[in-house]
């Protein structure tokens, strides 16, 4: 499919969208400690959005691929609240409380003035073991090397090879499943960013896109398992997961960064 190249015009009102995801993180980063359950971080962050002009865009989304034949429900939720070992696309709720040691993956998207911002970014829970810290440290930088690799003339192979070889080199796993993806005024657009190495993803990257990097890293083995609500993914093998994204654009002097 096409990609649609964004103005410089286009990217600036991106990068406005994507400061307030970025602004979203920062408020829910003081509420997130043990005992707080993950519907009330979904609510600090619904009623932040809203009073800055913005929709969150995740509420009663539901994915093109299954509109029209899938009896899964609707997104319920702001925010993905994805703990321990949930990939992604976690379901908040009253009844799932954060403990001491957890980490929980929040991811946020939403929609200003017609324009999408998204990002994730995993959290820990007040103090956790050195081997859950070495992973959370190994996903953040799995994102760091893949954007590394996004500039323009390069391919997006490259990003995916980067990051499956920074994660395994540490001895974790990278999920095949999920991807990122491109955004603009619609949450999913092209281009399809795997976070792994593939020969046949010879696309160039050119100025103009706006894509997502979001690698899902898992601590044990890449495979994954869909819980009975349609939505949450988690590890088949019940190891940790952590995931950080960025939304960044391409220009010819480098990426930028529009959730930093």
């Amino acid at each position: 499919m096409a990609i649609t190249l964004k103005s410089p015009r286009q990217i600036e009102l991106l990068r406005e969208s994507g400061r307030l995801v970025r602004a979203t993180f920062e408020v829910l980063r003081e509420h997130i400690r043990p005992g707080v359950s993950t519907a009330e971080l979904d609510a600090i962050a619904e009623e932040f959005i809203r009073k800055h002009g913005a929709e969150p865009v995740y509420k009663g989304y539901v994915p093109p691929s299954r509109r029209g034949w899938s009896n899964t429900p609707p997104f319920p939720g702001t925010i993905c609240a994805s703990v321990n070992d949930v990939i992604c696309h976690g379901i908040p709720s009253k009844k799932e409380r954060l403990r001491e040691g957890d980490i929980i993956g929040i991811d946020i998207g939403l929609r200003l003035n017609g324009w999408i911002g998204d990002a994730c970014e995993t959290f820990p829970v007040g103090e956790v073991s050195p081997a859950t810290r070495r992973l959370l440290d190994t996903a953040r930088q799995c994102l760091e090397v893949g954007i590394e690799q996004a500039y323009a003339g390069n391919t997006l192979r490259a990003i995916g090879a980067a990051i499956q070889r920074h994660a395994e080199a540490a001895g974790f796993s990278v999920v095949r499943e999920y991807t990122g993806h491109g955004l603009g005024r619609n949450l999913h657009e092209e281009p399809t960013v795997l976070h792994y190495d593939e020969p046949r993803n010879t696309r160039k990257i050119m100025a103009g896109m706006v894509f997502t990097i979001e690698p899902m890293i898992n601590a044990g083995r890449p495979d994954t398992k869909l819980d009975r609500d349609g939505w949450t993914v988690r590890t088949a093998d019940g190891s940790l997961s952590a995931q950080f994204e960025h939304t960044l654009a391409i220009t010819d002097d480098g990426p930028i960064l529009l959730t930093a």
